[in-house]
């Protein structure tokens, strides 16, 4: 046997065997790419996510308008200073304090005016003397004249009549004085004009009070209103005395208040007006508030879904649709009303349509989907 010529034969007898069956084309490689192939199609079949589906549902709902604005007080009274130069001796309200008409926020230094009022009234007092004898000589003087006139020449009774017009004159311009002197020290006490709640305080003890100087702000009435900010289209659907529902923070359940009145006017750029509600006393609610509300307009039949069917992107509402080959179709809704956790469907959707009801994020159009009725959450089943 020749050793030689066998050696380099075995191993290249070798290579072209293992060669045959792992290069493409061999039979080796193609039976194994034919056991394969049918691994594939099971791969993509497999569902996307693990979902439920529901039926849009048809109820009555109530017809409302959706609206944003901000609660400002209905009327307000600036509590100021009548008289000057007077300082602030007591300073008794603050702010957020309720107030009663009448009741005495702050007290002006009125010893002065205490001094000139008396000062009024002695002069009132000589006055009213000097007057009482000039009238007293008027009256005999006219009774001498009527008797006769003897002993009293025409000038004298003249001057008797003319004495005592004059004392009558001094003594109205007392009795204005001591009035007016009166009034002083009545407006060194600073009240309240009007019911309601303290809004502001600018009123320091020490101070020099000036007239006209606002010391207080109240809140009259403590009386309320929202100032929704509405489309001009929208202002001209609602009416004076229409139902409102005003949405408060960190309360469940919304408040009902009533529409007043509306803005004659709409602003020239934003085309938006106001609308003025009135609020009810006692909400806890601040002036400066910003607050969501719905202005109502009847009741009406909905078609609606739970929000979480409802997939927003770019600025559109898409719903998907169970086939019967188990794949979705997205279908482009659009949406009306929300009550809870429900939107309503005003075009798009028929309502037969069987919808996927949660975790619309994770589907796009064509998935295909395994149906539960489970009250699981939706999640992804398999990833793809």
């Amino acid at each position: 046997m020749n050793f030689h010529s066998m050696t380099p034969r075995a191993p290249a007898a070798l290579l072209a065997a293992a060669l045959s069956g792992l290069l493409p084309g061999g039979p080796a490689f193609a039976a194994d790419k034919d056991k394969a192939a049918p691994a594939a199609p099971a791969a993509l079949a497999k569902p996307a996510l693990s979902v439920q589906l529901v039926t849009p549902q048809k109820s009555v709902w109530i017809r409302s308008i959706p609206a944003v604005g901000t609660v400002a007080a209905f009327a307000e009274q600036q509590v100021s200073a009548e008289t000057g130069g007077l300082i602030l001796v007591e300073v008794r309200a603050q702010v957020g304090e309720v107030v009663r008409r009448g009741q005495l926020l702050a007290r002006l230094q009125d010893l002065g005016v205490q001094a000139d009022l008396a000062q009024a009234r002695a002069q009132l007092a000589e006055a009213e003397a000097a007057n009482e004898l000039a009238q007293a000589d008027a009256r005999r003087a006219r009774q001498i004249e009527a008797e006769g006139g003897e002993g009293l020449s025409q000038q004298a009774l003249q001057q008797y009549v003319a004495q005592a017009r004059s004392t009558a004159a001094r003594l109205l311009s007392a009795q204005a004085r001591v009035k007016s002197e009166e009034l002083r020290l009545s407006q060194t006490r600073i009240v309240a004009g009007d019911d309601g709640v303290i809004s502001a305080k600018t009123a320091v003890e020490g101070a020099v009070a000036q007239p006209g100087q606002e010391l207080f702000r109240l809140i009259r009435q403590q009386r309320l209103e929202w100032r929704a900010e509405l489309p001009a289209e929208s202002l001209a659907q609602l009416r004076a005395g229409a139902r409102v529902q005003v949405r408060l923070p960190g309360r469940a359940e919304p408040i009902v208040a009533r529409l007043r009145t509306l803005a004659p006017t709409v602003d020239a750029q934003s085309r938006m007006g106001l609308a003025y509600v009135d609020l009810p006393v006692g909400t806890g609610l601040r002036a400066g508030s910003f607050l969501q509300g719905s202005f109502e307009q009847g009741s009406g039949e909905a078609l609606h879904v739970p929000q979480s069917a409802v997939q927003l992107r770019e600025g559109f509402a898409y719903v998907f649709k169970a086939g019967a080959d188990g794949r979705v179709q997205q279908a482009k809704v659009s949406l009306g009303r929300r009550q809870g956790d429900r939107v309503e469907v005003l075009q798009g959707l028929e309502p037969a349509a069987r919808i996927v009801a949660a975790g619309v994020g994770f589907l796009v159009d064509g998935d295909r989907v395994q149906v539960v009725t489970g009250a699981a959450p939706a999640g992804p089943a398999a990833s793809r």
